[in-house]
């Protein structure tokens, strides 16, 4: 198992997105690791993707996805479902994937609560901490598909195929 380090993050977003299908989240406990293979990313590229959170600019809320690449940018989103990102790319230029699903884990707030993952981790490295990606070797096919749950985003960004799925 090889851990994956700033230089894989430090790309660009649809190529992160894309390469982390098959790959294994770690999550470090009190009581041991909990592995997940990860089967579904989406990706948010910036301030001109309407879907991005960022799309309006900084705020609070969206300024560690402006922060170096592999920076962990989680959320609450309907105020009961932490949802865990991956800041890509360079600094200053907004985007991250959502990992989206884990086998076993077939949704975002479902991943996070099997892991584990709060806001307490928010803005953490990805690299560094109880949360890391591994590689395994696993070699396996990428479909990709229309992002999902992004009806307020412009009709042209809806429809860019940049949901990642292990097929």
């Amino acid at each position: 198992m090889e851990r994956l380090n700033f230089d894989f993050f430090h790309r660009p977003c649809l190529e992160v997105a894309r390469d982390l299908v098959g790959k294994v989240l770690v999550r470090r406990t009190e009581q041991g690791e909990i592995r997940l293979r990860i089967s579904e990313t989406e990706a948010y590229c910036g301030e001109a993707d309407t879907a991005c959170h960022a799309h309006k600019g900084r705020t609070k809320r969206t300024e560690v996805m402006y922060a170096e690449a592999g920076t962990l940018y989680i959320y609450l989103c309907y105020g009961m479902h932490w949802l865990l990102n991956i800041v890509t790319g360079e600094v200053d230029q907004p985007e991250a994937v959502l990992i989206c699903a884990c086998e076993n884990a077939d949704g975002p707030g479902k991943l996070t609560k099997a892991l584990g993952i709060t806001g307490v981790l928010n803005r953490q490295h990805i690299t560094e901490g109880p949360l890391w990606v591994e590689d395994d070797g696993f070699e396996c096919c990428v479909t990709t598909a229309k992002r999902v749950g992004i009806g307020y985003a412009a009709r042209e960004d809806q429809d860019k195929p940049w949901r990642f799925k292990l097929k």
